[in-house]
């Protein structure tokens, strides 16, 4: 049943402030709603045999070089390491790499740390991260990270333990991708062997972070092993075994919260924030984070190809309402796709963000925009999936919206395990027009976000495409400087603002509960790409 408005759909719209942590921040969003970003949680003070995690949909593969989505990056982020970090603050160290340096505009070389071992005993080499780094580059492959090498001419060992990268043209993003998902190794033995078995529940994987493949039952659960011989003693795992369950239904997922089933989870259901915060069974917290709720535009050759109709579906649709109902007051209006963390502090950033173009909420206006561009009774589908009620009032308020400018909206529902596939396969986003995702950045850089709307990005699901924004953020990926970097950004920012080839709606903090017995997750978007999980141990 649709709700008559967004403000009837959840009861929990009230000011939410979780408990004081060290290291916590209070924010006020555009609700007027408080709550705490949450640097750190209470250190472990002792180590587990196991504890169990919840995840909202299970992974369709744990291959590095499809891994672009929530279930599948926080699994691998414990149990394969890039050759750079990704830390909690969004700061970025040495990984894999003990070191690097840049010589030239256009080579990037690599010092790889030695006596790192493979979870089958082996060592790693400049081999393997050859190998590793190559597989991206392969079109038989057809990996997701293909974009973030589109600028690498060569990929050489130039020492039993150094690895240089040559670049086509100086790219300001290559180093910085190579603490995420593109930067990530595995054993050049194990890919040749595992063939097309790599990354599925027969086959796993091998890698070198602080967990080890254990086993994953299909449709149930997938179990990670404390890897003894693990490199960093500052990450060796705490816990001696990590056993992520898939919990699609949220109603479930939060019951599990409540009453122990489960220890914790990412990405908690907003419509829950007030029952958790109140629960004696554990302690929900919020962190810092790159995230953007958006409508990806899929269908460009349909009402929303004109950018008159995105514009104005934007305005029609209740940005505020949306926060207040579906996030429970916990986010703020997102004036760009990207949120402020991903700046960090850039060169001009905070004139470059006050330029952008703003859309109120104002349906009349947007009606009248949405007439001038032809708008009359087109259909347009909307793809969306159960996650929880947030999603559900996100979709419905979008769907509101367009009705509102006069398009017929008609709503797909995928299931969560399905609605991966959108991301990753061309077949499965036929026919649909919009799709809802909760857009990430893997570096703390703008660039990674605009440059996904490159005309030929793998990500650039719509096919958009426009000279001048693709010619802004070649300039600034080619600009090593800060400053000509951060111009060039914030131009392909105002373009891509007023083009508007996704629909950015509102940013929030990242989430996570844990249970009673357990303390240590540093709060964060980095839990992607970062060994979180090592550092849950036993609560004092």
């Amino acid at each position: 049943m649709r709700p008559r408005s967004l403000l009837a759909a959840v009861t929990v719209a009230t000011a939410l402030v979780t408990t004081g942590c060290s290291g916590s921040a209070k924010q006020t969003d555009s609700t007027g709603a408080a709550y705490q970003l949450t640097a750190t949680t209470p250190a472990a003070t002792g180590e587990l045999d196991s504890f169990t995690w919840s995840l909202f949909g299970e992974p369709t593969t744990i291959d590095y070089a499809y891994a672009f989505d929530f279930p599948p990056n926080q699994i691998l982020a414990n149990v394969c390491e890039s050759l750079l970090r990704w830390n909690p603050d969004l700061t970025t160290s040495p990984g894999l790499a003990s070191a690097f340096s840049n010589p030239t505009p256009t080579s990037w070389v690599y010092q790889i740390r030695p006596g790192v071992k493979f979870h089958n005993g082996t060592v790693l080499t400049a081999a393997d991260v050859v190998a590793s780094l190559r597989r991206n580059m392969d079109p038989e492959v057809g990996s997701v990270w293909g974009n973030q090498y589109r600028n690498v001419e060569s990929i050489e060992p130039s020492g039993p333990l150094e690895v240089t990268v040559t670049l086509k043209a100086p790219d300001s993003t290559f180093n910085k991708y190579l603490a995420a998902g593109p930067g990530v190794v595995e054993s050049a033995a194990t890919l040749a062997k595992a063939g097309k078995d790599y990354g599925t529940p027969a086959g796993g994987v091998n890698c070198t972070g602080p967990f080890s493949f254990g086993s994953w039952t299909s449709g149930q659960s997938l179990v990670l092993k404390r890897f003894d011989d693990y490199w960093n003693p500052q990450l060796k795992a705490k816990s001696a075994q990590a056993k992520f369950v898939f919990l699609a239904d949220p109603t479930t997922r939060v019951n599990a919260f409540r009453t122990g089933e489960v220890d914790g989870g990412w990405m908690v259901p907003a419509g829950a924030y007030a029952q958790l915060k109140s629960t004696p069974g554990g302690a929900l917290y919020f962190g810092q984070n790159t995230t953007v709720a958006t409508e990806v535009v899929n269908n460009l050759k349909g009402p929303l190809g004109d950018a008159r109709v995105r514009q104005a579906l934007l305005m029609a649709t209740d940005r505020k309402g949306i926060v207040k109902a579906g996030a429970a007051g916990v986010g703020e209006v997102a004036n760009s796709l990207v949120t402020s963390n991903n700046w960090n502090g850039a060169p001009g950033a905070a004139d470059l963000l006050k330029a952008l173009p703003e859309y109120p909420y104002d349906p009349a206006k947007a009606k009248a925009l949405a007439a001038e561009a032809g708008v009359n009774g087109q259909k347009v589908v909307i793809a969306t999936s159960p996650l929880d009620s947030q999603t559900t009032i996100i979709t419905q308020a979008v769907a509101q919206a367009a009705t509102a400018i006069g398009l017929k909206p008609e709503i797909n529902t995928i299931a969560a395990d399905k609605y991966s596939a959108l991301f990753t396969d061309a077949a499965a986003r036929e026919g649909i027009d919009l799709f809802l995702t909760f857009w990430y950045t893997s570096i703390t850089d703008p660039l990674d976000m605009f440059s996904s709307l490159r005309t030929d990005a793998f990500s650039n699901y719509g096919g958009w495409s426009d000279p001048k924004f693709d010619a802004a953020v070649d300039r600034a990926i080619g600009a090593y400087d800060l400053a000509a970097n951060s111009a060039a950004t914030g131009e392909a920012q105002q373009i891509a603002m007023t083009q508007l080839p996704w629909l950015p709606l509102y940013t929030e903090p990242v989430s996570v509960f844990m249970g009673k017995r357990i303390t240590g997750v540093r709060p964060s978007i980095a839990y992607l790409y970062y060994p979180w999980a090592a550092e849950i141990g036993a609560k004092g």
